[in-house]
Formats: C-alpha cells, sequence, structure tokens
C-alpha cells in the first residue's frame, strides 16, 4: 500500500518549529501508512534532526524554485502550511495538492497590538496548528511538545562546579528583540534575588550581557556570584536544550528556549516584555508563571518585537519584579500578580499551566 506522503511547512523560527511538534506527532501516530516531510529553512535543521516522527527534511537554502524543484518530485498527498507567507505560498501553489493553512488572525493582531482591543481567542497556537489537521481525522492528543536530541548533544553535569551538579535554574537571558530581553540591571537583579545555583544560558549574542553581569556580581555580591555560571555562548541550541531539561526550573523570555523548557514540562517563569501570553504562545502543556507588567496600556506593542522601546521608557521591562515566594504550583492552578497586590485564582478554562502575571522587559535579533 502507498503511504501518504503528508508535507508540512514552517520555515522559520525557533519557537514557532518547536511548537508544529504535536503536528508532526498526532499525524505519525494516528494516520496508518503515512510519511511525514518538513520543509523549513536550513539553519533550523538541527531543530528537527533527531524528531523520530519525520521522514525526510527539506530545507529551503537560497533559491526557492530549487526547493520547489525538489519537493514536486516527492508528488505529496497533502500540504499543510503552517507559516502561511509569501514563500509557503508560492510552494502550495507550485506543488498544486490538497493543501490546508494556518489562520494566522493578522486583523486579531493588528487591532490588540495597535488598538489594545483583544479579540484574539483564547486558543494556543498549537491548538491552532492542530486545527489544520483535522480534516485527515487527526486530534490532539494533549501530551505537549516535543524536543530530541541525541545523547552527543548531553551535556555531562560534570561539566559544571559541584554546587551546580545538586540543582540549578536555568536563566535564560536572550530573546530576539531588545524590547523581549530584560536589561542588564534587571539580569543582575533576578540573579540576585533567585534563591538557587543559576546557569546563564544564551548565544554569542550574550556574551557582553552575561560578562557585564558577572562582573557586577563580583563587585557587589561576590557570594552570589559563586552560585552563577555563565554559559553564554558555549553551547549550540541542542546542547542547551540539555542544559534545560537537566535544570529544576526555568526562567526565560519569550524565546524559543522556553518553549523547548515546556518540551521538557519544565516549571518556567515566563518574563514578558513588549509581547504578552494573550497572542497564544506561551508555555504549552507545563506548568508557568507569566512576569509581565500588567499596569501599563501601552502592551502589546508588537507581536514581535523592537529594537528599543517605541515610547522610550521601556516600563514592561524596568518595572518587572519578581514573586516574593518563588514557587512551583500545581497545574490547575493559575497565579495573578500585579504590583499592588498578589492573589491566586482558578483559571478561566481548563489548561495544564499555571500562569503569573507581573511586569517589565527587553528586545533584539539572534537565533535564541
Amino acid at each position: 500500500m502507498h503511504p501518504i506522503k503528508i508535507l508540512i511547512i514552517r520555515l522559520s523560527s525557533m519557537g514557532d518549529i518547536v511548537l508544529t511538534s504535536p503536528v508532526v506527532r498526532c499525524l505519525k501516530q494516528q494516520l496508518a501508512q503515512v510519511e511525514i516531510h518538513f520543509c523549513t529553512k536550513e539553519q533550523y535543521h538541527d531543530l528537527l534532526a533527531h524528531n523520530p516522527y519525520i521522514d525526510k527534511i527539506h530545507l529551503l537554502n537560497g533559491c526557492i524554485k530549487n526547493t520547489i524543484k525538489r519537493l514536486q518530485a516527492e508528488n505529496f498527498d497533502y500540504v499543510i502550511d503552517l507559516h502561511n507567507n509569501f514563500r509557503s505560498f508560492r510552494i502550495k501553489m507550485a506543488l498544486n495538492k490538497p493543501h490546508k493553512t494556518l489562520k494566522k488572525l493578522n486583523v486579531q493582531k493588528w487591532l490588540y497590538v495597535n488598538t489594545k482591543i483583544n479579540w484574539m481567542p483564547k486558543t494556543h497556537i498549537v491548538d491552532r496548528y492542530m486545527q489544520t489537521v483535522a480534516f485527515l481525522g487527526v486530534q490532539n492528543d494533549h501530551q505537549g511538545l516535543d524536543y530530541f536530541i541525541t545523547p552527543h548533544h548531553e551535556v555531562p553535569l560534570s561539566e559544571f562546579p559541584v554546587l551546580f551538579q545538586q540543582g540549578y535554574a536555568a536563566f535564560v537571558i536572550g530573546g530576539g528583540h531588545y524590547t523581549k530581553r530584560l536589561p542588564i540591571e534587571k539580569v543582575l537583579e533576578f540573579c540576585i534575588q533567585i534563591p538557587m545555583p543559576i546557569i546563564l544560558l544564551g548565544g554569542k549574542e550574550e556574551m557582553a550581557t552575561a560578562k557585564h553581569v558577572m562582573e557586577a556580581l563580583y563587585q557587589t555580591h561576590p557570594q552570589v556570584a559563586e552560585r552563577v555560571y555563565n554559559a553564554c555562548g558555549e553551547y549550540s541550541v541542542n546542547q542547551a536544550a540539555s542544559v534545560v531539561r537537566q535544570s529544576q526550573v526555568v526562567f526565560t523570555h519569550d524565546t524559543g528556549l522556553m518553549h523547548i523548557a515546556a518540551a521538557y514540562k519544565k516549571f518556567i517563569y515566563a518574563i514578558w516584555g513588549n509581547t504578552t501570553p494573550a497572542l497564544g504562545m506561551y508555555p504549552y502543556k507545563t506548568s508557568f508563571v507569566s512576569i509581565e507588567n500588567l499596569t501599563l496600556n501601552c502592551r502589546p506593542c508588537s507581536k514581535i518585537g523592537y529594537n528599543q522601546c517605541p515610547k522610550g521608557h521601556f516600563k514592561c521591562m524596568l518595572g518587572l519584579r519578581l514573586p516574593k515566594k518563588l514557587v512551583s504550583l500545581p497545574l490547575e492552578q493559575q497565579i495573578t500578580y500585579t504590583p499592588q497586590h498578589e492573589s491566586m485564582t482558578l483559571p478561566h478554562e481548563t489548561q495544564q499551566t499555571t500562569s503569573l502575571r507581573l511586569g517589565v522587559s527587553q528586545s533584539r535579533t539572534n537565533t535564541w
């Protein structure tokens, strides 16, 4: 029997690709005789290379015409477009196969960002991804995200000082845009307040920030500096994923490693700046606390991010502070936290998340 050949398109970026993993898994596990292909940009190959549910990866590495020729030779039965941009449209039209496309909700996003009228559905992007394969009889298995690495990428705890081998918090200080990243002074403040060993994670772009943080800690809080390990720029994304997987808790901006942490079911403190969880890309199927500034009327100012605060005050990040008590709460609880008061309420809808809200953040462009 000829297997059903399905092409999934998601060209970028890191977090968005990780968020497609339930679609890949559910297709592979729920359809008999199915062959899953995935098309993405060349720089994201490693995110998918070890996924056992993907049979073949097709890389867009320059000329889209060459990529289309290779895809046409595969003779797919269906195309699932989870990107929905001009290039993915070109691919779909060239293949001329039955297809389903993610609804990007651009009108709702524009209204939310520009007028603060929130008509966004209370639906995670993963659940909207899953809607594209419902016509095949495939349903969400609610098992969360996947992220696969090989033993070659595992970072042994023996590489770290003994103190960190007994447990640590992973603090991801990277982010795609300046307005999605904590400024140096807030990273320093959080390091002082987190009461356990910390491993700082980020790409080469974060090396200067991490260096300044470590220098300031040694000058002002030398005892704290002894329990902070700077790993920025030391590891590949898959190695950083290993460090996240072995952590006890993760503090992270709205970035790709946040979703990898969710895939490993880590308890997450998600730090939000110019974006908000209401855009539908909060940690999926894991318990988390959202740290965001709910007192500002200028958030969200972008669905992506800026190289500087449009208002010039950057209060979304500069006004943030950690909750007085850092805890890992049961999945069915939701915390709402503002600078004025602290309270705990039941969630508005049944979901496997814990959300705590606060406020302040920052941004820039990198691969993490």
